[in-house]
C-alpha cells in the first residue's frame, strides 16, 4: 500500500492542471456540499429571491440543477456519483439527509445553520477523512427554531439548537464517519454510532449513494443506473462501474436495499404529475411513513442500505461499507481495519511533520482541526452563467427579467471544478478575497492546490474580459479587496520561493486586474479609489455600494488596498527581474500615496484616516468612524534600505525628494526608507489608537471598530434620513448586507492576520531598532516583532483552553465548554465577539479563520 501523502506531492503536476488533471488520489474527496438549496445557482425566480425560490422544505423532494448536498458526504471530482449518510431517530417528520438552518430572511441575524457537526480530521489526498455529527433522539425542533428566531429582534442573540432543550439529559446520538482509501478508487467507510443518552435506543442509518441529476435538463440526455447486485451490494453505473458493498449490521443481519430516482416530486411540490414513479423523496416517505414509494425492482438513480441499529446507553455500534470498482467477498475481513488504522497513522505522521518543534498539544490540536476544516471546505463548484440565464431546453423558460438581473454581465463565467469554499453550509460558493486567505493556509498542506486556487479565478472562464475578478456568487460585479498578489507572494514564500513559473503566470493576469481597477474604480482619475463594498459589509454608516444619488465616496480602504496591490506587484516584478514593471508599480504607488496625502482622507487632529463623502454640490464630509477602514493604510508599507530605494527610484519620476518623515534610523545606525501611503509620522499617530485597550486592542486581537464608539456613535444626515454607527461587539443590529455578519466591533481574522504580518515585516526590515508603546498607556516599549508575536498569541488564545478550562471562542455555551463529548471539537467561526472572544456568524467558516493553522505552522519570525 502506497503512502498517498507522499505520492500526491509528486503527482499533482502543474497548478494549472487542477484537481481533474492531478494525482488519482484527488478523484474522490469531501467535495459534496452540506447545502445546495437556497443558492443563487438554484434560483430561477424573477426577483432573485434565492432563499425562497428553493427552500429547505423543497430539498428532499426536488432535484438540484447544479450540485448536490448531504451529511458528511464524498463524491468524485466531477460529482457524478455522491455518497452521504441519512439518519432517522424514529421521531422526526423527515429523514435527516442534510443540515438544517434558517434562511437569510428567517434568522434575526440572517442565515444560520442550526445543528452541530465537525470536520474532525482530514489529509490533503483525502485518503483519510473524519466527520462528526450530534443528532437529537427527540424530534428535531424545526418549527420552534423558525418561530423563535422570527420572534426575536436584532437586539437579541440567535436562538440555537442547544437552546431548545433537545439535547437535555444527553439524549442524542454521536455519529462519526471515517473514510480511508486503500488505493485512489477503493474507499473503506466506517460509521460509528454512539448512544450518549440514558436509555437503549434505535437509530435508522441509511448510507446513501446517488447520481447527480444530469439528465433532466436536456432532451435525450443519458440516464445512469443503480441496481442491486445481490443482498450485499449496489451496482453503480456502467462503463467504469463502481460497487457499494455493505457489511452486516451489529445484529448480524444484512440491511435492506431501497431505491428511488433523483428526480423532482412534482406532484408534492407543484400539484402536477411528473415522469418519476419513485421520485427523490421516495426513500424518505418509505422509511418515515411506510409508503410504497421505493422501486420494488431495486433499481433507480438513488439508493440506500437501511440499517436499524439498537444501541444501549453509552455504547457504540459500528457499520462498515466499501466503495470500489468491484466487489470483494473478503472486503470486511482483517484488511478493512488495517486500511483504516494505517491511514489514520499516516495522518498522525503527516501533521507531526507540519508541527514546529516546541509546539504545545493545544496549538497542535488547533492547527490540525483548522487544517481539517480547510480540506473539508474543498467543494465541487458548477455554474455556467450563460446557461443559467438562458434556462434548460427541458425545463420552463426563466422569467425575462433574469436577463438583466444578477450576474447578467458575466455570461462568460463557466465554472466546473473543485474550489475552496468559505463554509460548506452558509457559504457554499467561492468569494474572491476569502480564497486568497484560504490559499495561505492551504499552502502548508498542498502548495500546488493553493496555487491552483489563486490561478483559477484569473483564468479566462472566471476573470472578466475587462480584467475584473468575480467577487462572490450573489454579485460577481461587487468588489472584494485586491489581495490576490499578496496571497500569491505568501504561497510562493511558504513553498520555498522556487516556483517562478507560478509567479509569472499570476503576475500577468493580475496586471490585467490592476488596470481594470485603475480604469473603473478611480472615477475622477485622481488616484483615489471608490471600491464600494470591499468585503466589510456594514462597517460604515451607509451601504458603500449603493450611495445616495450624485454622491461619491472616496475610500481610505479602497485607496490603501490599491497602494498595497502596487507594492505586491512591485515585489513580484522584482522577483521576476522585470525592472521596467517594477518602476511602473513604484510610480503608481507614489501617485496613490500623494493622493492620500493631498485629498483630506487623513485627519491631522485625530491622527487617523477616514472615508470622505462628496456631495453633488461639491461639499464633502469625512465619515469619522474609527474602524479598520483607517487601519488598512498601514498594510501599504514597504521598508527598504536607503541605497536600495534610491537604486529603484532612479528611473521613477513620480517620487520627489524623500522627506525625513519617510526615513527611519534603526538601532544599528542604518537609514531605512519606509515607502508607504502612511508616512512614518502618521504610522506613529495611528498605532496608539490600534494598541489602545479602550479602543481597538482586545484580549483576543483587534476589533474591527473602536470601542470608543460605544460612548461616541457617529451619525450623518443623508437624503432620506440619518445614518449611525456605534460599537456593536457581537451580532449585527443592522440589516445591511443581510445582517448575517458584523464589522462594527467584532474581531475578524483576516485583518488581524494582515496587521500581524505587517508588523512582522516592519520588524524584519527595520532590524528591531524601532520600539513602540504597547499597549498604549502601559509605558512598555516593544519592537514591532514583539507586538506581532503578542497579537499571534491573542488570536490563538481564542481557541486555547484557559486556566478556568474555557475556550473563549465557545463563549457562554456551557456544553461546548465542559462536556467531554463537545469541548475539544472546535468550531471555526466567521468572526468573534469584540470583548470576550465568543465565536459568531457562520460556525464552520474555517475558510479564513483557518489562518489559525498558519499561525501555528509559521510563527512570527522575529519576536
Amino acid at each position: 500500500m502506497s503512502n498517498p501523502e507522499r505520492d500526491r506531492v509528486a503527482a499533482f503536476g502543474r497548478p494549472e492542471d487542477g484537481v481533474l488533471g492531478a494525482s488519482p488520489w484527488y478523484r474522490w474527496g469531501p467535495y459534496l456540499s452540506e447545502r445546495a438549496w437556497g443558492t443563487v445557482r438554484e434560483d430561477y425566480s424573477e426577483g432573485g429571491t434565492a432563499w425562497e425560490a428553493f427552500p429547505h422544505e423543497h430539498a428532499r423532494s426536488r432535484a438540484y440543477r447544479w450540485s448536490e448536498d448531504g451529511l458528511g458526504g464524498i463524491c468524485d471530482a466531477e460529482q457524478r456519483v455522491c455518497f452521504a449518510l441519512a439518519l432517522w431517530n424514529g421521531e422526526d417528520p423527515i429523514l435527516k439527509e442534510r443540515i438544517f438552518g434558517l434562511t437569510g430572511n428567517e434568522g434575526n441575524h440572517g442565515e444560520d445553520a442550526k445543528e452541530y457537526w465537525w470536520y474532525a480530521d482530514a489529509v490533503p489526498s483525502h485518503a483519510w477523512l473524519r466527520w462528526r455529527y450530534h443528532y437529537p433522539q427527540r424530534a428535531f425542533p424545526y418549527a420552534d427554531l423558525v418561530a423563535e428566531n422570527g420572534r426575536r429582534s436584532r437586539q437579541e442573540p440567535e436562538y440555537e439548537l442547544l437552546d431548545t432543550g433537545v439535547f437535555d439529559d444527553d439524549r442524542y446520538w454521536i455519529v462519526e464517519t471515517d473514510y480511508a482509501k486503500a488505493d485512489p478508487d477503493d474507499m473503506r467507510i466506517r460509521v460509528r454510532v454512539t448512544n450518549a443518552g440514558p436509555e437503549t435506543k434505535t437509530l435508522h442509518v441509511l448510507p446513501t449513494v446517488w447520481f447527480r441529476n444530469t439528465w433532466s435538463w436536456e432532451p435525450g440526455a443519458p440516464r445512469p443506473r443503480l441496481a442491486a447486485l445481490d443482498g450485499t451490494a449496489i451496482g453503480i453505473g456502467s462503463g467504469s462501474p463502481l460497487v457499494l458493498q455493505a457489511a452486516p449490521g451489529p445484529d448480524g443481519s444484512m440491511p435492506l436495499q431501497v431505491y428511488c430516482d433523483n428526480e423532482t416530486n412534482t406532484q408534492r411540490l407543484f400539484g402536477s404529475p411528473g415522469s418519476a414513479q419513485y421520485p427523490k423523496d421516495g426513500i424518505n416517505d418509505h422509511v418515515v411513513d411506510g409508503a410504497a414509494t421505493v422501486n420494488p425492482q431495486r433499481e433507480g438513480t438513488k439508493a440506500a442500505f437501511w440499517y436499524q441499529v439498537t444501541v444501549p446507553p453509552g455504547e457504540t455500534a459500528h457499520l462498515s461499507l466499501r466503495l470500489a470498482p468491484q466487489a470483494d467477498p473478503d472486503a470486511f475481513g482483517p484488511s478493512f481495519d488495517r486500511v483504516l488504522a494505517r491511514r489514520q497513522g499516516e495522518a498522525d505522521a503527516f501533521y507531526a511533520g507540519l508541527t514546529p518543534a516546541g509546539t504545545g498539544a493545544e496549538d497542535a490540536m488547533i492547527m490540525r482541526q483548522a487544517f481539517a476544516g480547510m480540506i473539508w471546505g474543498k467543494q465541487f463548484y458548477h455554474y455556467d452563467v450563460a446557461k443559467w440565464l438562458r434556462g434548460d431546453p427541458a425545463q420552463p423558460v426563466p422569467p425575462p427579467g433574469r436577463q438583466q438581473g444578477r450576474n447578467a454581465g458575466w455570461r462568460h463565467l463557466d465554472a466546473f471544478d473543485i474550489m475552496s469554499m468559505p463554509d460548506p453550509w452558509e457559504y457554499p460558493w467561492f468569494a474572491a478575497w476569502d480564497s486568497a486567505f484560504h490559499a495561505v493556509a492551504l499552502a502548508h498542506l498542498d502548495p500546488a492546490f493553493a496555487k491552483y486556487q489563486l490561478l483559477l479565478l484569473c483564468r479566462e472562464w472566471f476573470q472578466h474580459p475587462n480584467g475584473a475578478i468575480p467577487a462572490y456568487e450573489w454579485a460577481f460585479d461587487d468588489l472584494n479587496p485586491p489581495v490576490q498578489a499578496w496571497a500569491a507572494l505568501q504561497v510562493y514564500d511558504i513553498d520555498g520561493r522556487r516556483d517562478k513559473h507560478f509567479l509569472g503566470r499570476i503576475f500577468a493576469k493580475l496586471m490585467l486586474n490592476f488596470t481594470w481597477w485603475v480604469n473603473r474604480e478611480d472615477r475622477e482619475g485622481n488616484n483615489l479609489f471608490e471600491g464600494g463594498f470591499l468585503g466589510l459589509d456594514n462597517i460604515g454608516p451607509i451601504d458603500r455600494s449603493h450611495l445616495p444619488e450624485g454622491h461619491v465616496l472616496e475610500q481610505s480602504d479602497a485607496t490603501a488596498w490599491m497602494a498595497f496591490y502596487c507594492l505586491n506587484l512591485l515585489e513580484m516584478a522584482r522577483e521576476l527581474e522585470l525592472d521596467d514593471l517594477a518602476v511602473k508599480f513604484l510610480e503608481h504607488f507614489a501617485l496613490i500615496s500623494e493622493a492620500m496625502r493631498g485629498r483630506d482622507l487623513w485627519d491631522e487632529q485625530d491622527g487617523f484616516y477616514y472615508d470622505r463623502l462628496r456631495r453633488p454640490d461639491g461639499s464633502s464630509t469625512p465619515l469619522k468612524v474609527r474602524s479598520m477602514v483607517g487601519v488598512i493604510p498601514l498594510f501599504a508599507t514597504k521598508a527598504l534600505r536607503e541605497d536600495d530605494f534610491h537604486r529603484i527610484r532612479r528611473h521613477c519620476r513620480a517620487f520627489g525628494d524623500v522627506s525625513e518623515e519617510h526615513v527611519i534610523h534603526t538601532g544599528d545606525g542604518e537609514r531605512v526608507v519606509a515607502v508607504g501611503v502612511a508616512a512614518h509620522g502618521r504610522v506613529r499617530r495611528i498605532l496608539p489608537h490600534l494598541f489602545d485597550e479602550a479602543s481597538f486592542l482586545s484580549p483576543h486581537g483587534l476589533r474591527a471598530l473602536s470601542r470608543w464608539h460605544a460612548e461616541h456613535p457617529f451619525s450623518i444626515d443623508l437624503p432620506g434620513g440619518t445614518a449611525t454607527v456605534g460599537y456593536e461587539p457581537a451580532e449585527s443590529s443592522s440589516g445591511m448586507f443581510g445582517g448575517n455578519s458584523n464589522w462594527r466591533g467584532p474581531l475578524w481574522m483576516p485583518l488581524n492576520y494582515l496587521v500581524m504580518r505587517t508588523l512582522e515585516d516592519y520588524d524584519a526590515n527595520l532590524g528591531g531598532g524601532v520600539k513602540i508603546e504597547y499597549p498604549t498607556g502601559s509605558g512598555q516599549q516593544r519592537t514591532a516583532g514583539e507586538i506581532a508575536e503578542d497579537l499571534r498569541q491573542r488570536m490563538l488564545a481564542l481557541y486555547r483552553r484557559g486556566p478556568d478550562g474555557r475556550r473563549p471562542a465557545h463563549g457562554w455555551v456551557e456544553r461546548l465548554q465542559h462536556d467531554p463529548n463537545w469541548r475539544d471539537h472546535l468550531l471555526f467561526y466567521e468572526y468573534f465577539h469584540g470583548d470576550n472572544g465568543a465565536g459568531l456568524g457562520a460556525m464552520h467558516q474555517t475558510g479564513w479563520t483557518g489562518l489559525l493553522a498558519d499561525l501555528v505552522a509559521r510563527p512570527v519570525v522575529r519576536a
